[in-house]
């Protein structure tokens, strides 16, 4: 398919949620330690769900293959960026390692929380779609999410703070972070439900993947 303008702006959407995401989820909160990424994240799988729910999983594959390399980019400019020498009167350098000198242990949790989780969101979502034929679009967008924020929320924040807080912390902040993003989910169904139908209706397709193969790895398919 010729890919449009608004693939193109939904592209773009997602890709932003997620490097922004990625570069202040440093800050855990009072709320029950989650992240501050809390404020974007959530909605990088609302747009996946519309990705997947419009545009199919092969398109949605490419997206979030898209979304980890353009976030690697932007990890790999800010290590080059903190390598470089500051200049004598700049007094931020304290400041920029602490909040942007991710370690590896971080940059390992999130794109392995990433790509657990988005693909697992699209998958799920994609499936139940055929199961229902194409009905009840909330349920399809509610149960993927609470599949795939489980499995991201359990994959990454044990693996941040695992060694440095004690379990039954790491046990509070996992189950309340995936229940905050299950409720992000919940709240922002009618905006999910208007932005689809106006994309159905611009692009007149409205995706199902009977016959896509769900390797998340066949990016050229």
């Amino acid at each position: 398919m010729n890919v449009s303008h608004r693939f193109v702006v939904v592209t773009a959407i997602f890709v932003t949620c997620l490097i922004t995401a990625n570069i202040i989820v440093v800050k855990p909160t009072s709320f029950g330690g989650i992240p501050a990424a809390i404020v974007i994240f959530p909605l990088s799988y609302i747009v996946g769900d519309i990705l997947t729910e419009v545009y199919g999983y092969r398109l949605a594959r490419r997206v979030i293959w898209l979304g980890f390399f353009c976030n690697l980019i932007a990890v790999t400019a800010i290590w080059l960026g903190q390598l470089l020498p500051p200049a004598v009167e700049w007094k931020g350098q304290e400041a920029y390692e602490s909040i942007l000198g991710y370690t590896p242990r971080i940059l390992f949790a999130s794109f392995l929380a990433y790509l657990v989780g988005e693909f697992s969101n699209s998958f799920v979502l994609a499936k139940m779609k055929i199961r229902t034929k194409g009905r009840w679009l909330w349920t399809r967008t509610i149960s993927s999410t609470m599949v795939a924020q489980a499995l991201d929320a359990f994959v990454f924040i044990p693996l941040v703070y695992l060694g440095r807080f004690e379990l039954s912390f790491i046990a509070i902040a996992s189950l309340t972070h995936w229940l905050a993003k299950v409720g992000y989910e919940i709240i922002a169904t009618p905006f999910t439900y208007i932005v689809v139908n106006y994309l159905k209706k611009k692009e007149a397709i409205d995706t199902f993947d009977y016959k896509t193969r769900f390797n998340p790895f066949l990016i050229s398919e």
